[in-house]
């Protein structure tokens, strides 16, 4: 054990500046028994440090490593497991619990009794030794030094006494004085009794040598002594002066002590009297309304740019006084009440009369523009309102006080102002609609045949009666049926472009008249009344209008009834609504005087409608005007869908007359004119797409009433009757090039083809009828299965019988034959479409064809025979082209 404790100390702990105090050879209890070592170490530097060392031997070699180390003051209890029994077993408890088994229970012991001293000599903390006798604990060096041999033992104890007794070196003097007494001594090497006699005898005579020193003191002891009475005596007199003195000072400190309290009262008041001042001048300077402003709110001029002026710098200024933010009690001061009541005095007598001065101001505005409307009775254009607007905005300021300061008198005047100008906007739109209505029907003589009147040079319109029209047809009709395009029983034919054309600048002039008056109220209601214009991401009218299947618009509601206001928005449009609520009625009267007089002036009307929607709609969605105009587009996308499905119905009630020829179809050319006029006036619409699905509608109910007119036709052949009318459809969509008819413009076309090419084979069945039936009945037999050369063997198709059959048909009857067939598919055939030569050259080739083929079935069933027709291909072109001549 001393080898391995050399070994430690020279390799582990020595490099570190540590001692190894005591070790012992400890294994884990109840595992693997795995062998270290437990070292008690002690730092060599101060201040020193002890500590618990776990060492272990490597396993890649023969030398040992530091495994884990404790400081000794972490150590908080040393369980020895038994106090009178001898256990090897031990238990040390630092951050958890370690259990060891030692190799003996002396080492055991012994390191337990290191612990213990190092614990009593350099920590303060105190560790619990549990389940160890204290006789143990005392007498445990003993014990170990008995039980351990000689050499080990004193290795050992020698090694706790370095670590228990602290060596103290001497220092030079003591060094110095030792070896003078060991030089006059030399014999104390040898003789250590006669050394030791000399010292003591020494030390008895300097002994002897300070009872004789303290002796002879004694008389100035007594010296002194005397002198600390003497002094004793000195400090009682100047106690006794110090005391006069002190009751002197206190007078005096008294005297400063009230010349203090009066300097700090002095100053309080100093302070008070300042804040006092300071309160003062803000209520002077916030509460305090110049005369000028006074005199100006209870005598301004309201009527003058520079009164006006003046009473709203008075109006903000009392305004700022009665909003001036009164700091904690100012408002329990009488003279704060009084001018507060003042304040508000002014404010009720300056809000009564601008009040009063504003609604004469309305009252007079409606007046002064009545005298206007005479003049623009004659005209199609609405009065200026901006010199009214112009010279109420200088009340804008006042109004904006007026709404913050007395909020009912604010909308008191506003619904004043909506009174007054919702009269004066009712008669101008009236009369400004009845001009409209006048120079949309023509003369007054036409404009009572609509319901429509003048007297003494006053335009009255009986608009209600516009709902109640019944207008009569004039002009003749066609023969074969009644126009498509009639709404209400007039002949769209007899009404030429240029009183379509009339009727649309006429509509258009009147959505530009309404469009900016409209604009411009609401600008100057913003601006007057202080109302915010937000932008708005709300549903637009147009959305409403795709709508096509009818239903009350979602934006409409009953007039009279009034909106809840959520914001200033809303109150803007809730004005526009009252002051312009007869705009709507008059529009949808309008159009449907319009739709009366011509029902292809919905799509004019339709066209405007939409593009001014769409204008307004830029500028807000949600305004009066986008959601008025969106309403009454909705009315004009009702009445385009109502005449396209008009002349629906009207398609499928067509009668045709049962004794002349057909033709083209009325409503056939009636859709050409409906798409030539639709798509000049669409060109550069926005609504498209309304116009693409009427085509299709129509284009289809035309498709199906042609198939039943010519299944219905007793004169004219199906197939004649297909082939000109899909022929007409086709040549109108070419020329029209209407994109989302591609699909119908080549059905169309194909149907031609198909009826054409039925027409052509049977009517070419009569001229050569014989030689057709016996060529049927060859292919007959043929298809049965008999081979084409045996054909000439059977009885009904032999030889003779073919050249009795051609004898019939020579060159005369078939030229007769061909004429006869001319002059009836002239009969057939109308002269509008000019269809004539296209099916004649369509026969003369599908004549040739027939005629190839019945000698090319002359050539494989009668081969050899010598049989030919008795005309050529040569004498097919010559009759078709004399006959064509002389027609």
């Amino acid at each position: 054990m001393t080898a391995i404790k050399h070994a430690l100390q020279r390799d582990i702990f020595t490099p570190n500046d540590e001692r190894l105090l005591s070790i012992v050879n400890v294994c884990k209890a109840g595992k693997k028994k795995r062998n270290c070592f437990l070292c008690a170490t002690v730092t060599t530097e101060r201040p020193v440090q002890v500590n618990v060392v776990k060492v272990k031997k490597s396993d890649k070699g023969d030398f040992y490593k530091r495994q884990t180390a404790w400081a000794l003051r972490d150590l908080a209890v040393v369980d020895a497991k038994d106090a009178v029994k001898e256990s090897p077993e031990f238990d040390l408890h630092f951050d958890r619990v370690y259990k060891w088994v030692a190799s003996s229970t002396v080492e055991k012991n012994t390191f337990i009794s290191c612990i213990w001293k190092l614990n009593q000599r350099y920590l303060r903390k105190k560790i619990d030794f549990i389940n160890v006798s204290s006789q143990l604990l005392e007498e445990l060096p003993k014990v170990a030094e008995e039980s351990v041999p000689s050499g080990e033992n004193q290795s050992v104890a020698g090694g706790d006494e370095e670590a228990v007794d602290e060596y103290q070196e001497l220092n030079a003097r003591e060094e110095q004085d030792i070896e003078i007494m060991m030089e006059g001594c030399e014999y104390a090497i040898s003789n250590a009794e006669a050394f030791a006699e000399r010292l003591s005898r020494e030390l008895q005579v300097l002994d002897g040598a300070n009872i004789q020193s303290i002796m002879a003191s004694e008389k100035q002891v007594n010296i002194l002594m005397k002198l600390l009475d003497e002094a004793l005596k000195e400090v009682d007199q100047i106690e006794l002066k110090l005391s006069s003195y002190e009751e002197m000072l206190q007078s005096v400190k008294e005297q400063m002590d009230q010349i203090s309290e009066s300097n700090h009262l002095i100053h309080l008041s100093n302070t008070n009297n300042v804040k006092l001042l300071s309160e003062i001048e803000f209520l002077v300077n916030h509460m305090d309304l110049a005369k000028g402003h006074i005199k100006a709110l209870q005598e301004g001029d309201l009527t003058s740019s520079r009164g006006i002026e003046a009473c709203t710098n008075a109006a903000d200024a009392l305004l700022q006084c009665m909003n001036v933010a009164l700091r904690p009690g100012h408002d329990m001061l009488q003279a704060v009440k009084q001018q507060q009541q003042r304040f508000s005095d002014l404010r009720e007598q300056f809000a009564r009369r601008l009040a009063s001065h504003l609604n004469s101001v309305f009252v007079q505005q409606g007046h002064d523009q009545s005298s206007t409307l005479v003049q623009h009775s004659v005209e199609l254009t609405l009065p200026n309102h901006h010199p009214f607007h112009r010279d109420l905005l200088r009340y804008a300021k006042l109004m904006e006080w007026l709404k913050n300061t007395d909020y009912a008198k604010y909308e008191g005047l506003t619904k004043n102002y909506m009174d007054y100008l919702s009269r004066l906007y009712e008669r101008e739109i009236k009369d400004f609609f009845e001009v409209a209505k006048i120079k949309m029907t023509g003369t007054t003589r036409e404009g009572k045949k609509f319901g429509l009147h003048g007297s003494s040079g006053k335009l009255t319109g009986s608009t209600s009666s516009l709902n109640k029209l019944s207008v009569q047809s004039s002009g003749n009709r066609r023969s074969q049926s009644s126009s498509l395009l009639d709404m209400g029983n007039m002949s769209a034919s007899d009404l030429d472009v240029a009183d379509r054309t009339k009727f649309d600048k006429i509509f258009e002039q009147v959505l530009s008249e309404l469009e900016p008056l409209c604009l411009a109220e609401q600008d100057f209601i913003s601006k007057f009344f202080k109302l915010q214009q937000h932008q708005s991401t709300s549903a637009t009218a147009t959305s409403e209008a795709e709508d096509t299947d009818g239903g009350t618009s979602s934006r409409s509601h009953p007039p009279g009834v009034p909106q809840p206001v959520s914001s200033e928005k809303d109150m803007i449009r809730q004005m526009m609504t009252r002051i312009f609520r007869c705009i709507e009625p008059e529009l949808n009267n309008l159009i449907a005087l319009g739709d009366k007089i011509d029902s292809f002036n919905s799509l004019y009307m339709l066209v405007k409608m939409s593009h001014h929607v769409w204008t307004a709609q830029n500028v807000d969605p949600a305004s009066f005007l986008s959601t008025t105009l969106g309403n009454v587009l909705v009315t004009v996308k009702r009445n385009f869908d109502k005449c396209i499905s008009n002349q629906m119905k009207q398609m499928d009630e067509v009668k045709i007359s049962k004794k002349s020829k057909v033709g083209i179809l009325p409503f056939v050319a009636e859709f050409e004119e409906f798409a030539a006029l639709a798509e000049s006036i669409f060109r550069s619409a926005e609504r498209r797409g309304d116009l693409d699905k009427a085509y299709i509608k129509l284009i289809r109910a035309v498709f199906v009433s042609v198939e039943k007119v010519a299944n219905e036709s007793q004169k004219t052949p199906r197939d004649v009757v297909m082939m000109e009318n899909f022929h007409h459809i086709f040549a109108t969509l070419s020329r029209l090039k209407i994109s989302c008819l591609e699909a119908e413009k080549k059905e169309a076309k194909q149907k031609y083809t198909d009826h054409l090419q039925a027409y052509v084979i049977y009517s070419l069945g009569q001229p050569l009828e014989k030689l057709n039936h016996f060529f049927e009945g060859v292919e007959a037999r043929v298809a049965q299965g008999v081979r084409e050369e045996e054909v000439s063997y059977q009885l009904a198709f032999n030889k003779q019988e073919l050249r009795k059959v051609i004898k019939e048909y020579p060159g005369k009857e078939v030229k007769k034959g061909l004429d006869n067939l001319y002059k009836k598919v002239d009969k057939h055939l109308c002269e509008e479409e000019n269809l004539l030569q296209v099916v004649w050259h369509s026969m003369q080739d599908e004549f040739i064809r027939q005629y190839k083929h019945f000698e090319g079935l002359i050539a494989r069933c009668y081969p050899g025979s010598g049989i030919t027709m008795e005309f050529t291909i040569q004498d097919i072109l010559d009759y078709c082209s004399s006959i064509a001549q002389s027609h």
